[in-house]
């Protein structure tokens, strides 16, 4: 591993620069197609004449798609190394994101957005990874929270791109903007090279013939149970993420009679309070540990949901949304950061694809539930389940042995 201080502000290597700079690049790609469909939502269900139900199952379909390339690429990054799986994966997520141009059935959305997905799943488990093995152990919270921040960047471009590109030219023409990763591609192969750490354990898994493979992350029972209890842990993130950051514009268009570049301006505001506290979470979390990091922002997360429901102003409903992205969101580098430390770094990228995308995958469903809940009940119900989920996921991450042995 390469060594640095434990000062983010230290010096870095060239090659740590470009790692920071592509992974957060490719995070903010991968945000930006996410926030384009969040936008997109409510153009599709006018233009398609669908329910809100089958409108929450594009979101669904994209994090199974997520859960596909997860599995594929996690293990491909294990085998032939982080940097050139990553440029295989951000070449299929742009093109399948570009294709929604031309996509204007259900059919042809719900597969073009399965692609993306896989795209997009392999994407996440091999920069972790690559950021895990080029920098100190007290560093990787914050670090992994730097590059989440970098995912915030492209959510925001996205909801500026959206009030000015939808009213003018369609929901579909938002997402040729897709086509913009394949040049970071080209960056990533001639700057960023694999890690020592990742050569050599590398070189010893081949020289032993070393299993890499999914069942390692279930080889005993305690670690069957670390592996579940994370997968429930990012189930809930996923949930309230996905679930809130693809409803929320339109709950806010609907409450509040706004316009999508009315709701544009909202969500760039939750999109900074979600920034804010990635940066708060990943310093908690190098400084006293991942249980106070996510006992903090779990409980706050699960009192934060009932804010929206309160909200009587423009400014008021501002604040609320800031508050909720700062929450919910926040924790979302602390999985990358833990995971990498938890599992060896001849599965790391296995690891932190499968167990990150088995909570897309389940966790993407709350776009489909958030859907039914607004079909069916009120606005109420629907945060008190959310709230609850928040509350679920703390008792979890209290009882798993792996946590409370990671003290910083």
């Amino acid at each position: 591993m390469q060594q640095t201080s434990t000062h983010l502000g230290s010096t870095m290597t060239t090659n740590q620069r470009w790692v920071m700079a592509s992974t957060a690049a490719g995070f903010s790609l991968e945000n930006m197609d996410i926030m384009f469909l969040s936008f997109a939502l409510a153009p599709i269900i006018a233009e398609l004449h669908i329910s809100s139900t089958a409108a929450g199952w594009i979101g669904s379909i994209t994090n199974l798609g997520m859960l596909a390339g997860g599995a594929i690429f996690g293990l491909v990054g294990d085998r032939i190394g982080r940097v050139k799986t990553f440029t295989y994966t951000i070449f299929i997520f742009a093109f399948a994101t570009a294709a929604m141009f031309f996509a204007h059935t259900l059919p042809m959305i719900y597969t073009m957005r399965f692609l993306a997905g896989i795209g997009a799943g392999g994407e996440y488990g091999v920069g972790i990874a690559l950021i895990a093995e080029n920098f100190q152990p007290g560093l990787i919270g914050r670090l992994t929270s730097v590059a989440a921040i970098g995912g915030q960047v492209g959510a925001i471009f996205a909801a500026v791109m959206a009030a000015y590109i939808i009213p003018a030219f369609g929901w579909n023409a938002l997402f040729l903007l897709g086509v913009i990763p394949v040049i970071l591609t080209f960056f990533i192969r001639r700057h960023v090279h694999e890690s020592s750490e990742f050569l050599t354990a590398h070189a010893h898994a081949v020289k032993t013939h070393e299993k890499i493979a999914v069942s390692r992350l279930f080889a005993t029972p305690a670690l069957a149970l670390q592996t579940l209890g994370l997968m429930v842990m990012t189930i809930v993130q996923i949930a309230g993420y996905f679930g809130l950051m693809n409803w929320l514009p339109s709950i806010v268009q609907k409450q509040q009679g706004l316009s999508v570049s009315g709701s544009s301006l909202w969500m760039v505001v939750t999109i900074i309070g979600m920034s804010i506290g990635m940066m708060a979470f990943g310093t908690i979390m190098d400084s006293f540990g991942p249980r106070w990091a996510f006992g903090i922002f779990l409980l706050g997360s699960a009192v934060v949901m009932f804010t929206i429901l309160m909200v009587k102003s423009a400014i008021a409903l501002i604040l609320a949304g800031a508050l909720i992205g700062f929450f919910s969101n926040g924790m979302f580098g602390g999985y990358g950061a833990v995971i990498s430390r938890l599992y060896p770094t001849a599965i790391r990228s296995t690891a932190n694809s499968i167990i990150m995308n088995v909570g897309r995958a389940i966790g993407g469903f709350s776009s489909v539930v958030i859907g039914l809940l607004m079909d069916r009940y009120s606005l109420a119900v629907t945060m008190g389940c959310l709230s609850a989920l928040y509350i679920l996921s703390f008792l979890v991450m209290e009882a798993l042995p792996g946590m409370r042995k990671l003290t910083h």
